[in-house]
């Protein structure tokens, strides 16, 4: 079922396409955000929110009360072109499942599922049924990380050495998944976009200190093919709120604050500069201190920007810049990351083999 169009009449031979009939399902602490876009983008009917939680409904039929709001998905799948999953995590895989069966292209929210063989099969059946997928990577549709992905595309950088990320702050702890489930998809989805490939080995050490089994504080290492390693730190238990990126490279570093209003890309044009024939430590090896330039960028809602995208997939205007592969993608190296905490921070290898 694809979203319906119709004609021009002051150009017959044009067609116009109509806003897209979307189910959101799921409207807890992140789905009421994708609601909230949905209910007011100009290329999106909301016709159906569904969610477990009576006194949530209650209050969606009383904030939208034109729109059909149900606790049975498939009674809110029924008058939809396309769904948004944001239900619990450990039920994106079945309702992606439910959504894609009935032909309607769909956006997952992260992570995409809690292990390989679900995120798997969700992706398989999407080919087999040739149902578009978008996977709720949402800094993909940064705006800084795609001014980042330019210059690293560039070489703007030079040649990358290694990259860093923070995303910790006090709270909100979940009783369903740990840290690096809940805040891990941000940050692998993002270092495998820029580097464009997926790491050869994967480590992680964790510990739990709130609630039995499930790490509230998590540090990940990431090693690529090319030489780049990656570092994670994710935490619900810091003082601090940081949403913060490094990127070194031999030429040039940046630096994304997502904490900052305004000034949230910083490129350092700063490094040590080293002869092509360097073979020992002296005076050959030079710091090089440069200007710092934050360039404009865009002021954008990356889930905006996001669901935007989204809905033209499901017009069939846009390929899915994110799609299930990319979702397999990101489980795969949680899932290793999983394995590595339960076994003491262990070497996962994930090469090709």
């Amino acid at each position: 079922m694809g979203p319906a169009t119709k004609r021009n009449h002051s150009n017959p031979g044009v067609r116009c396409v109509t806003r897209v009939r979307v189910a959101a399902i799921g409207a807890g602490n992140w789905g009421r955000n994708h609601v909230r876009n949905l209910a007011t983008l100009p290329e999106a009917d909301l016709v159906a929110i569904c969610d477990k939680s009576d006194q949530r409904r209650a209050a969606l039929q009383r904030q939208y009360p034109g729109v059909h709001v149900t606790g049975d998905c498939d009674e809110a799948l029924d008058s939809a072109e396309a769904a948004v999953i944001a239900t619990p995590a450990g039920s994106h895989a079945a309702m992606a499942i439910q959504a894609i069966e009935r032909g309607l292209p769909v956006l997952v929210e992260k992570p995409f599922a809690l292990s390989v063989r679900e995120a798997e099969s969700v992706a398989e059946l999407a080919e087999k049924k040739g149902v578009p997928v978008v996977t709720g990577h949402l800094l993909l549709f940064h705006p800084v990380v795609e001014r980042l992905k330019q210059l690293i595309d560039s070489r703007d950088l030079g040649d990358l050495y290694y990259l860093y990320s923070q995303r910790v702050n006090l709270g909100q702890v979940r009783p369903d998944e740990n840290a690096l489930w809940s805040f891990g998809p941000h940050d692998v989805a993002v270092a495998l976009d820029l580097l464009g490939s997926t790491p050869v080995r994967v480590t992680a050490q964790g510990k739990s200190y709130l609630q039995p089994g499930i790490e509230d504080v998590v540090f990940m290492n990431l090693d690529f093919a090319s030489g780049v390693m990656t570092h994670v730190q994710l935490s619900w238990l810091d003082p601090h709120k940081e949403r913060r990126l490094t990127v070194v490279g031999s030429q040039k570093m940046v630096v994304f604050d997502d904490m900052q209003s305004r000034e949230k890309l910083k490129i350092y044009d700063k490094g040590v500069d080293r002869p092509p024939d360097y073979s020992s430590y002296g005076e050959s090896l030079s710091v090089r201190e440069g200007d710092i330039a934050i360039p404009r960028v865009p002021n954008v809602e990356p889930l905006a920007a996001e669901l935007r995208h989204f809905l033209a997939v499901a017009r069939g205007a846009e390929e899915s810049r994110t799609p299930a592969a990319d979702g397999v993608a990101v489980v795969r190296v949680l899932e290793a990351a999983s394995q590595s905490l339960v076994e003491g921070g262990v070497a996962v290898d994930l090469s090709p083999h």
